[in-house]
């Protein structure tokens, strides 16, 4: 997609329940950017069910990504659930312009309204390697170009199957909800989002193996590559178990799923013992305004050295929380897909309910940081009464620097939630981490 005028993109207004309302101004003709954005937020605020947009763009040749994202089969629940969509819509001219292209780039917006249900921490900017400071937003096609113009025109769509009025919840994509521009399709925002969650949640995991593999090639610790690599090994049982709940499967024994989520549990349960231990040498060492360097990096091994113990540990209980995150999403796949009564509330629902106690863990960790990154340091109480050299002042200077250094970035709690899904000439899938708008 170029930077001209008269590009026509295809959205839809997607529900997961049979009975919600939209808005008449839903029925509008073409959109700008900044009318559609008014739109969700409309969407999300009168409609009587959780609603979702889709938006469909022919795909650049080149554009950058924040990772792989995870790859699905041609064949695959996901990318027939598209595939209605689209062609129940095959008479209006903007899918037709759109999907001349054999590759096409689809964008689902989930509400903020209905994200924060997902749980705190599921999703951040993506931050871009190609810009400094930057994160991830509109699609890029090549560096420094925008693949979505400022002047481009969003068209709603109605996607409609033969002769339907309406079907229960659960039913495929294309079956349109009578009198609305609105499409009843669970499977497809229930599969979607379960993909874009999954995948963000890998690609924790991969920057978390990376930052360990890096710190401990200087630690030489033999315990903590055993954490390491137990914790690491449990991502073929996931990556098993997440292709085969998305196909629709059950999950058996056979996987070893069981014995990866007590592996993750464990490790769960030791980034929890760390950080007692962490709340409580903050306690004691936070007796006086000023701290002494050499008491913080007595309760915080390495903290004011580049690597570090403590870092490692840092590390190794994201990597935890990421391992975590992803199992509780296929926790809720398989309760979401039990119950084809309403699967997207039950999908929300599970998720709620069993990452509250992760969610804490990390919560507590942010605690931890925020706290060590305001501590005021002073000189050894040894050297109180003496004058410093040179090299003792920029060595505090340093270890101050580290501190202030690991106050945790504010994530936007409110933020829409993006899930990109590329589809490709031979009709495969990539569906990218997802992110926050």
């Amino acid at each position: 997609m170029s930077n001209v005028d008269g590009t026509i993109v295809p959205v839809w207004t997607l529900s997961t329940t049979q009975g919600a309302t939209v808005p008449a101004f839903a029925d509008e003709g073409a959109l700008t950017p900044e009318r559609l954005t008014e739109l969700r937020s409309a969407l999300a605020a009168f409609a009587s069910a959780p609603l979702v947009t889709l938006e469909a763009h022919p795909l650049p040749a080149k554009r950058d990504r924040a990772s792989s994202g995870l790859p699905l089969d041609a064949m695959s629940p996901l990318a027939k659930e598209l595939s209605r969509l689209v062609s129940g819509s095959s008479k209006s001219p903007a899918v037709q312009q759109v999907t001349q292209s054999t590759e096409v780039l689809y964008r689902m917006h989930v509400p903020a309204k209905v994200a924060s249900q997902f749980g705190k921490g599921l999703v951040k900017p993506m931050t871009s390697k190609a810009v400094d400071g930057g994160v991830y937003g509109d699609l890029v096609a090549g560096a420094g170009k925008s693949a979505i113009a400022a002047k481009a025109t969003f068209v709603p769509v109605e996607a409609a199957s033969a002769g339907a009025t309406g079907t229960a919840v659960g039913a495929a994509a294309g079956t349109a909800a009578a009198g609305t521009a609105m499409t009843v399709a669970a499977p497809l925002v229930l599969m979607a989002v379960a993909v874009g969650a999954s995948a963000y949640a890998d690609h924790e995991r991969q920057k978390a193996i990376e930052n360990i593999t890096e710190l401990l090639e200087k630690l030489h610790d033999d315990k903590l590559e055993a954490e390491r690599s137990e914790l690491d090994g449990c991502r073929d049982a996931i990556d098993k178990a997440t292709a085969l709940l998305l196909d629709r499967g059950k999950v058996g024994s056979s996987l070893g799923l069981d014995s990866a989520v007590h592996a993750i549990s464990t490790a769960s349960q030791r980034a929890e013992t760390r950080v007692k231990k962490w709340e409580a040498a903050l306690d004691s060492v936070l007796e006086d305004d000023h701290v002494d360097v050499a008491e913080v990096d007595a309760a915080f091994p390495g903290i004011s050295e580049e690597g570090g113990e403590f870092r490692a540990h840092l590390e190794m209980a994201a990597l935890a929380i990421a391992l975590k995150r992803r199992v509780i999403v296929l926790q809720g796949v398989e309760a979401g897909q039990s119950d084809q009564d309403n699967p997207f509330e039950n999908f929300v629902q599970s998720l709620r309910a069993d990452q509250q106690r992760i969610n804490e863990l990390e919560a507590r960790i942010e605690n931890v940081l925020r706290r060590l990154s305001s501590l005021e340091l002073r000189s050894p109480k040894r050297l109180i009464d003496k004058v410093m050299t040179r090299k003792q002042v920029d060595s505090l200077l340093d270890a101050s620097y580290r501190l202030r250094a690991l106050a945790p970035a504010e994530s936007n709690a409110a933020a829409d939630v993006v899930i990109e899904i590329e589809k490709h000439q031979d009709g495969t899938l990539l569906v990218l981490p997802a992110r926050a708008s």
